[in-house]
Parts: C-alpha cells; sequence; structure tokens
C-alpha cells in the first residue's frame, strides 16, 4: 500500500497547481513561493502544501474540511485524496474567492468536493461535522476551539497558530480518558491571518 508521502505525491502531480492560479500567475506555477490570488490571498507555496497534507494524513472514504480554500487547489488536493467515497468541503470567507475556487473546481471532475461562502462570525462549517480531517490555510493567534469542536473522534486538525504548524488529534477511541485533544507542532511557517467576518447585524 503506498505511503503518505507517496499519496500526497501523486496528488499533486495529479492536480497541477496551474489550473488553480489567476492567469496572470500561471507562468510562476512552478516556482516554490506562495502566489498572489488577489483580495490579499495566496496560493500557498507548494512545499508547504506537501507537507501539510502529509501531516493531515487523508484517508480515502474521509471527510474532509478545507478552511480558507481560496482559490480550491487544496480542495482538489483533498478531494484526491479522498477519493469519491469521500466528501471535501472548502470554505472561502471572500466571495470572489468562493466564485473562483468553484469555477475551477468544476472542471476537476470531482463531484464529492465544492466549495461554500463562510458564515460570518463562524470559522468551518459547522453544518458539515464531524469530519475525519480539518485543513487550515491561514494562520491562527491561537487554538481555534471551534474547529478542534468539528473534528470527529481521532480526528486530525493541521493548522499554522502563532507561526507554528501545529497537527491536532482529538480524542477519541484509544484517547478516551484524556482531557482534550493531542497537540504536535511542526516547524515555522508563515500564512495570511485566520479572520471570521462580523456576524450579520453585528
Amino acid at each position: 500500500m503506498p505511503s503518505t508521502a507517496e499519496r500526497v505525491a501523486a496528488a499533486l502531480e495529479a492536480v497541477p497547481r496551474t489550473g488553480y492560479l489567476p492567469p496572470d500567475q500561471r507562468a510562476h506555477a512552478d516556482r516554490d513561493t506562495p502566489l498572489s490570488i488577489g483580495h490579499g490571498q495566496t496560493n500557498s507555496q507548494p512545499t508547504t502544501v506537501r507537507r501539510m497534507l502529509e501531516l493531515l494524513d487523508v484517508q480515502p472514504g474521509d471527510r474532509v474540511l478545507d478552511v480558507g480554500s481560496g482559490s480550491a487547489w487544496t480542495t482538489a488536493l483533498l478531494g484526491h485524496l479522498t477519493g469519491p467515497a469521500g466528501s471535501v468541503t472548502g470554505v472561502e470567507r471572500v466571495p470572489e474567492l468562493v466564485a473562483f475556487g468553484a469555477a475551477n473546481l468544476a472542471g476537476a471532475g470531482m463531484p464529492w468536493a465544492h466549495v461554500e461562502r463562510a458564515v460570518p462570525g463562524t470559522f468551518g462549517w459547522p453544518a458539515g461535522k464531524p469530519y475525519e480531517r480539518i485543513l487550515v490555510s491561514a494562520q491562527a493567534s491561537v487554538l481555534p476551539a471551534e474547529l478542534v469542536a468539528q473534528l470527529a473522534p481521532d480526528g486530525v486538525l493541521v493548522v499554522p497558530v502563532a507561526g507554528r504548524m501545529l497537527r491536532v488529534r482529538a480524542a477519541g477511541g484509544a484517547q478516551a480518558h484524556d482531557d482534550g485533544p493531542a497537540v504536535e507542532e511542526h516547524g515555522w511557517y508563515r500564512f495570511v491571518p485566520l479572520v471570521a467576518d462580523p456576524p450579520d447585524g453585528a
């Protein structure tokens, strides 16, 4: 059976970054650097995406949440990793990027992956919980408890917090006696901030 690293490498080969970039950035798709997708957001550095997906260790059939889906490149990569037995919900707060990401996904042939506009005042997509895996492509100042609460028992959240990449495993199963999630640190990274628009009427 292929290793996690092998499956991630296959996903990156099957879902080229080029098709998820604005036309003026496509010539730079092979550069190992974040690229602008407009509206103050970026398409993440490929080596960073690779590392995050390896830490997430998505399994075929998983229900996955992609927070800060942007151009939907990571949503499509996650869709490749889950396969049609799984489901991937991308969440994005910028309406223009919701439309851009949805259009990109439409050509990917993955009806089990889609993009939703973030609900004001809410992190993630609680309506679809629980998730076996949650990927966050924006930096939080503290570990977002609202996202941890959307994990299935033993589910995994990968999120940059205060500059460090965290891998968070929810309690459950063999860890049912634990008081909370298990948290590991995996190096230093930079991302755009994770924010939620204020609730309607606020």
